[in-house]
Parts: C-alpha cells; sequence; structure tokens
C-alpha cells in the first residue's frame, strides 16, 4: 500500500492554520471593500494560449501545463510522441496540452475583462483571493501553490488610482502589525531614462532582469552579472554609480532630473513618481512607508508605468509580501486595446510566515468552539442538546460531546481543543432543572436554571470571550 503523500510545495492546512490564514483574508478582503473594489472569481486553468508569453521566458518554463485528454488513445500516440518532443525543446504542442492552471490573478483578470468589456463599467475595480500555481523550486516563502490577493483598476489613466494602492498596502500591513514594513516604488519610464542615459538600450531586457535582483546579489553582483554578459564596462560603470546613489524619496527624483536631460519618458516618470510621493505624504505625514527603490524593476513585461513591492520588516528574510504596477494595455494582448489599468497584489503565504516568525498572531484567533456541553447520559444529553441550540441561535458556536463518557475524559477533549466553558448537566441537575457552566481555565462555575439559560450562559462568559 502506497504511503499516503502530496506533492512538493503544495500543503494541507489544519484548522489552527486555517484560522490564521481568514485573519489574513478577512483583513485584506475588509480593506478591498473598503476602497470600493468588488469580488470576482476566474477559473483554475485557462488556455495556455491566455497565459503563454505573459510572463517572460522564465513564467513560460514554470507554468504548469495540463496534458489533453485521449493521450493514451492508439491514433493518438504517434501525435503524442512528436508533440512532447517539442515540449522538451521548449515549445508548446496542442497535441499535448491546450490548457494550464493559472500562473498569477492579473492575465486571467485581462482576459475577462477583454470577454466581458461591452459590459462593465469603467472605472472596474474588482479583487479577487484565489490561488495559482507555479513549478517553481519549493523553499521558505515559496510554493507551487499559493494564494494571492490581487486589487486592480482597469479604464483610468488617473494617478489617484496609485495613491489609493499605496494606501492599501499602508493600510493592510499597519492593521496586521508589521512595524518596520516598507512599500518601494518606482516608474518603468524611469527606468527607461536610466538606460537611455547609459546608452544600454541594446541590452535593455537583460538589465532589466538583473537589476530586479539588486536585493538578492547586491550591486557587485549586478556588476558582475552584467560584465558576463557582455555589456560594455563603462556602461555598466555609469549605471552602478546612478544606482548606488543614497538620499530621500525627493532627493533622488532630483538626482535623477539633473541626468535624464531629454529623455522625455524619464522625466515623465519622474513626474509620476514625485506626485504619488507627495500625495502619499499629505495623507500619511509621519509615515516613512513608501520609499523609491530605483533598483525596483519588476520583471514582468506588461507594466509601464509606476510599480510597488511591498516588503516584511527587516529582520524577516522572506523577499517581497506583495507586489504590482501599471499596465496601460494589458488587454490589447487579447485585441481589446486601450484600456488602462493598475494592480497590486498580496503574497498571502508570505504574509503568513512572517506574522508566524515574528508571533504576531492575535490570541483569539485560534478561537472555535465557545462551549462544551458534557454527555452524562441519554435524558441528560437530550436537554443539553436543546439547550445548546438555544446558546447558537444566540451567537456561541458550541458543541455536545459525541457519546457517554467519564468526566475526565470529555475534559481533556476540551483542553485539547481549546475550548474555554463547559456545561454540566448529570441526574440532580436533571432533577431540579438547573445547569452547572464552568471556565475551564479559572475553574470558575456557576449554576443556572434551565429557564433563561442563553442569558445567564452570556452573562457568565461575556467577561470571558
Amino acid at each position: 500500500m502506497a504511503k499516503p503523500s502530496i506533492p512538493q510545495g503544495m500543503r494541507d492546512f489544519g484548522p489552527e492554520t486555517v484560522r490564521k490564514r481568514n485573519y489574513i483574508f478577512s483583513i485584506i478582503r475588509n480593506t478591498f471593500e473598503l476602497y470600493g473594489f468588488q469580488p470576482l472569481e476566474t477559473p483554475a486553468m485557462e488556455q495556455l494560449e491566455t497565459l503563454m508569453g505573459k510572463y517572460g521566458d522564465e513564467g513560460d518554463k514554470l507554468m504548469f501545463k495540463v496534458l489533453n485528454n485521449g493521450l493514451n488513445d492508439p491514433k493518438n500516440v504517434e501525435k503524442s510522441r512528436i508533440a512532447f518532443d517539442q515540449v522538451l525543446t521548449g515549445k508548446s504542442d496542442k497535441n499535448l496540452t491546450e490548457r494550464a492552471l493559472k500562473y498569477d490573478l492579473t492575465i486571467p483578470f485581462a482576459r475577462y475583462v477583454a470577454m466581458n468589456a461591452g459590459l462593465l463599467s469603467f472605472p472596474f475595480k474588482r479583487y479577487q483571493i484565489q490561488p495559482v500555481w507555479r513549478a517553481d523550486r519549493p523553499q521558505k516563502g515559496r510554493y507551487r501553490e499559493f494564494y494571492q490577493c490581487d486589487a486592480d483598476i482597469v479604464g483610468s489613466r488617473s494617478l489617484l488610482n496609485e495613491l489609493e494602492l499605496a494606501l492599501i498596502y499602508t493600510e493592510v500591513l499597519s492593521k496586521l502589525k508589521l512595524n518596520g514594513f516598507r512599500v518601494l516604488v518606482n516608474n518603468r519610464k524611469v527606468l527607461k531614462g536610466i538606460i537611455e542615459v547609459c546608452g544600454l538600450e541594446e541590452w535593455e531586457k537583460k538589465v532589466l532582469v538583473i537589476i530586479d535582483k539588486t536585493d538578492k546579489i547586491g550591486i557587485e553582483g549586478v556588476r558582475t552579472e552584467m560584465q558576463n554578459e557582455a555589456i560594455p564596462t563603462d556602461k555598466v560603470h555609469r549605471l552602478i554609480k546612478i544606482y548606488s546613489y543614497d538620499g530621500d524619496n525627493l532627493a533622488k527624483i532630483n538626482f535623477l532630473r539633473d541626468l535624464f536631460g531629454e529623455s522625455v519618458e524619464g522625466m515623465a516618470g519622474l513626474d509620476e513618481l514625485e506626485q504619488l510621493i507627495l500625495d502619499f505624504a499629505t495623507f500619511n505625514p509621519e509615515s516613512a512607508a513608501l520609499q523609491i527603490d530605483l533598483t525596483l524593476a519588476r520583471g514582468l513585461d506588461y507594466y509601464t508605468g509606476i510599480i510597488f513591492e511591498a516588503r516584511a520588516p527587516g529582520q524577516v528574510k522572506i523577499g517581497s509580501i506583495g507586489g504590482g504596477g501599471r499596465y496601460d494595455d494589458l488587454t490589447g494582448l487579447f485585441g481589446v486595446p486601450d484600456i488602462p489599468g493598475v494592480g497590486i497584489s498580496f503574497g498571502v503565504d508570505r504574509i503568513y510566515d512572517v506574522l508566524e516568525e515574528l508571533n504576531l498572531f492575535p490570541t483569539d484567533v485560534h478561537k472555535g468552539t465557545n462551549v462544551l456541553f458534557y454527555n452524562l447520559g441519554k435524558e441528560e444529553s437530550r436537554l443539553a442538546f436543546r439547550l445548546m441550540q438555544n446558546l447558537r441561535i444566540a451567537g456561541i458556536s458550541c458543541e455536545i460531546y459525541h457519546e457517554e463518557a467519564k468526566f475526565d475524559k470529555q475534559f481533556k477533549y476540551a483542553e485539547r481543543k481549546k475550548i474555554p466553558f463547559a456545561v454540566i448537566i448529570g441526574e440532580q441537575e436533571l432533577a431540579s432543572e438547573t445547569v452547572i457552566i464552568r471556565d475551564l481555565g479559572r475553574r470558575e462555575q456557576e449554576v443556572l436554571g434551565t429557564e433563561g439559560f442563553a442569558s445567564g450562559a452570556k452573562a457568565f462568559m461575556a467577561p470571558r470571550l
């Protein structure tokens, strides 16, 4: 018999973990709703052609492709063999696979907008909380199945959207008590301007990929990788000098203004960054969370303007816990051009790991059943069940032990499940129409009458719940 197991990079979640995850989801969902976003869901699988080519070469390699049905049909064996050889060389073949598990929530959302553009009221603000899949190498903070929580606004070019998204990041991460978090911001137009003044247009894609790894490999690692790509040393030296500049947000903007000269695109990007920084400071004058990071590139090809990346407090070595940016023609990939958009995403699994490491989950997040009714006999349990239903109607979660058993066994069950209260109805209580309610932690108890039991029980538990 095979030993039970799950695929590498996938996880089961027990009750305590699910409650902790739901705590994170509820804060994110409530904040999205507060800012006027509407919920949306898309299928786990998309057509392969919908996803391929949208995430760069690395993304295409990490996509979970789903095999077609009927590949073992003798009529299809030769076609399948040839198709498989094609896939091994990095190409796709419809004879083998036409679908894939979604890699993120943004491209499926763009597909949805393209398919429903005539029915939507623009600007359309949606949020989505669903799992995505990537065939990545599993490690801490990186899984093959994980949840994303996205908020996107399409149909508007206003920078007020970027401001709202920056505020959402700071509001959610503050509510999670992640003191010391940072929201890094840059602009793809600014990156274009830097590449122009350094004369690196010929190597633009390679440069952006390498620069985006700065937080992992450092500036000297960037220099080494660029030299390995045979990028001219003098151009690399100038680029490194720019990225080594140290100053606050406005100092960085002024530094780049002096460099950009006639770079129209670079100047436009600086104007957008400056407006975002100043507007954000108006609503968060004490916050230093929003920081310009010139090395932030967000490697996905579809970003066109301001880009974001949320980082955990410095003492946690886990990388980004969220990211996003502006994509002004994403739906054009599906034949519906000129619908601008901007969005952000929260990485719930990484946020969970950070909260766990820093012990930031509230103590009441574990709360499940509040009251256990002991089962001490047939007639006793019938009364217990009736009273239990009264408590449930009053909004108090409770359960009855599934069978008649000794006190000690039922107490240990409550202890294991962290149930704080017990209701005991024995022969004596049955005869006197009374009930004992006990605080299992404080070892205090009170005798209540069966009439009006629910209100009496609520009053007893109120200071402790």
